[in-house]
């Protein structure tokens, strides 16, 4: 006898869910070997995770410890990239996890996301701008990131302080708040 669809589309919007899920733990693993094409990978799969797996059926209280707890192990990983890649800037990302891992450790013992403003997130976009530099500018990628390290950071400060502002404090959909802008 056939399932009744109501069941068939629990069962596969589980299973979605579950690959979602793995892919948020399994992704970061390849930040080692492959730092450009996993960091960008996974920052697109964080990008559009939720809106992927609320509608799933995933409910937002167990996505948030489930979604922090994958960007800790993207952090590691991102922490480990640079290190064993001998990476110029491997200080630089070595400070800024310990950074966001006091953040982590707050949001895990306070549960309030309004931590992460306080403690931003500058590790991602600086390993991405960097992973970036060194794929495109193998030889040169430390004089060509040295160069430009000026507008670089001030890149990530705005875009970090903005991105943590609106996910964390403000909590706005950014497609709302682009539509709302433009109407």
């Amino acid at each position: 006898m056939a399932k009744p669809p109501l069941l068939q589309i629990s069962f596969l919007g589980g299973m979605g869910i579950a690959v979602i899920i793995a892919a948020k733990f399994i992704v970061p693993l390849l930040l080692v070997p492959f730092p450009f094409a996993a960091g960008w990978a996974n920052f697109v799969l964080d990008t559009v995770d939720g809106d992927l797996l609320i509608p799933l059926g995933l409910e937002d209280g167990t996505y948030q410890p489930i979604d922090k707890a994958a960007d800790y192990v993207t952090y590691i990983f991102m922490a480990m990239a640079a290190w064993k890649g001998n990476w110029p800037i491997r200080k630089w990302i070595i400070g800024l996890f310990l950074l966001r891992t006091v953040g982590q450790l707050l949001f895990f013992i306070t549960n309030n996301e309004a931590v992460f403003f306080y403690f931003p997130n500058f590790l991602e976009p600086l390993f991405l701008i960097y992973a970036t530099i060194l794929f495109f500018k193998k030889d040169q990628a430390s004089e060509v990131f040295k160069r430009r390290q000026i507008p670089i950071a001030i890149f990530i400060f705005l875009y970090k302080m903005q991105d943590e502002y609106i996910t964390h404090i403000g909590n706005f959909d950014r497609s709302d708040l682009i539509r709302d802008l433009f109407s």
